[in-house]
C-alpha cells in the first residue's frame, strides 16, 4: 500500500509534518510520496495533479494538510483510496471551487487545531457532524507544528486501524 502526501499551499513536499508521517507509514512498511504542488496555487489544479501521479494498480492511502487536505479530499470522490488522512482541511473557503463533498468511503480521521486563524475549526466540526466522521481537535494553530506528537501517534492508530480492517 502507498501513501500520498498533499502539502498546504505554502508549505512544500518535504514539510516536518509530512517527514513525520511519512516516517510512521515506512515503518508500518507502506511506500510514500509527497506531491510536489508548489507549480500551482489553484487547489483544482492540484486536483488533478493528485489524480495524475497515483498508481491505479495498487492500494493506497491519501494524506493532506490545508489545501492538501481539500485536495486529498476532492480526489478521494474520483477514486478509491483505502483512507483519508485530513489536517487542518481548508473546506468551506472562498475562492475554492468545491464547496460540497460526498466522500465514497468512511475511513476518513480528521484533525484540526484549536486556534487555527487560517481554516475555523468550525468548518472541520460541520464536516464530520455532517459525515459522521472522526474528528480531533487539539490545542493548537492552523501549523499544528505543536501538536506533532498527538498527530503522529493518531497516525499510526490509523494505519493500523486501516491494516486489520483489510
Amino acid at each position: 500500500m502507498k501513501v500520498y502526501f498533499s502539502h498546504g499551499k505554502e508549505s512544500g513536499p518535504h514539510g516536518s509534518k509530512i517527514k513525520a508521517l511519512a516516517g510512521i507509514a515506512v515503518e508500518a512498511g507502506l511506500t510514500t510520496e509527497s506531491i510536489d504542488h508548489t507549480t500551482t496555487a489553484d487547489p483544482d489544479s492540484r486536483v488533478e495533479l493528485l489524480l495524475e501521479s497515483i498508481n491505479w494498480d495498487e492500494e493506497y492511502i491519501l494524506v493532506g494538510s490545508s489545501m492538501g487536505a481539500y485536495v486529498s479530499l476532492t480526489a478521494s470522490e474520483s477514486c478509491s483510496p483505502k483512507g483519508l488522512f485530513l489536517l487542518a482541511p481548508a473546506l468551506y473557503l472562498p475562492g475554492y471551487n468545491k464547496q460540497v463533498f460526498q466522500p465514497k468511503i468512511s475511513d476518513i480521521e480528521i484533525v484540526h487545531g484549536w486556534a487555527d486563524d487560517v481554516v475555523p475549526v468550525q468548518n472541520s466540526i460541520e464536516f464530520a457532524s455532517k459525515h459522521k466522521l472522526s474528528l480531533h481537535i487539539l490545542d493548537s494553530d492552523h501549523r499544528l507544528n505543536s501538536a506533532l506528537p498527538e498527530i503522529c501517534e493518531l497516525f499510526r492508530r490509523f494505519l493500523q486501524n486501516l491494516r486489520s480492517s483489510r
